[in-house]
Formats: structure tokens, C-alpha cells, sequence
């Protein structure tokens, strides 16, 4: 099932991200935290702390996918008190194209089609205990 986005549909010449969020995820995210999203990916041993499990984000969250945070803690806008430090900013890689997407609050930002890509993808991978 692909994910419901609050986006501005109405607005002219809007057009669905095309971008595979596997893709950008197998190409940034895989030598950490796996192909299963679990953390257990080739450069994991290897780092100060683990990588955070991607498949219980919404289980950790109340049962909410938490869609901003993941989005500003891929594009490297916030990072949580618990970051090590080894996860990267992939706010310049994750550049192109826009869609419109509601933030909360009626805040309407525009996303780099990728990141959205990719948070969708990682939405898709959440398991529900």
C-alpha cells in the first residue's frame, strides 16, 4: 500500500515522486542498517554505537509512522540527542525535484522527491510489535 501524504494535489503541474525510495535507500542507507532497515547492515559492527532499527520506528512512535522526523533526521535538519554522530547529512545528496508536503500545523514545505522516496519506503518496512 503506498503511503497517504498530506501534499497539495490541486496545485499545477504536481506529479507523484517517480524516484524508488529502494533505490535511494539500497544507495545510502544498506552498509548500516541492512537491506531489512533492522540495523544490521556490513558497516554496522564497525561503528560507536548501533544503527537504529527502521522497522520499529512507528512501533517506537505510538503506532504513528513519524514521517517529519524521519524526513528532518535523513536530511540531516535535526538530529536526536541519541545520534552518535556516524550517520550522515544526506540533505545535499537528496536534492531535485520538489513535492509540496504538509509538515503538521499547516506548514506546507518543499521536499526534495527522493527524501519523500525514501521516507515512504522506510514507511513500508515497519513492522506492528
Amino acid at each position: 500500500a503506498v503511503p497517504v501524504l498530506a501534499v497539495l494535489a490541486g496545485c499545477a503541474g504536481f506529479e507523484w515522486p517517480i524516484v524508488s525510495g529502494k533505490a535511494v535507500y539500497d544507495e545510502n542507507c544498506v552498509m548500516c542498517h541492512g537491506t531489512s532497515g533492522k540495523g544490521d547492515g556490513p558497516l554496522a559492527s564497525e561503528l560507536f554505537s548501533p544503527p537504529t532499527d527502521l522497522t520499529r520506528l512507528s512501533v517506537d512512535n505510538g503506532g504513528e509512522f513519524p514521517r517529519v522526523r524521519v524526513l528532518s533526521h535523513i536530511d540531516g535538519y535535526v538530529r536526536g540527542e541519541n545520534s552518535s554522530g556516524a550517520m550522515p547529512e544526506f540533505g545535499p545528496l537528496l536534492v531535485g525535484d520538489n513535492v509540496l508536503l504538509e509538515t503538521g500545523e499547516g506548514v506546507v514545505t518543499p521536499t526534495p522527491k527522493p527524501l519523500v522516496a525514501v521516507a515512504n519506503y522506510l514507511e513500508s518496512l515497519q513492522v506492528s510489535e
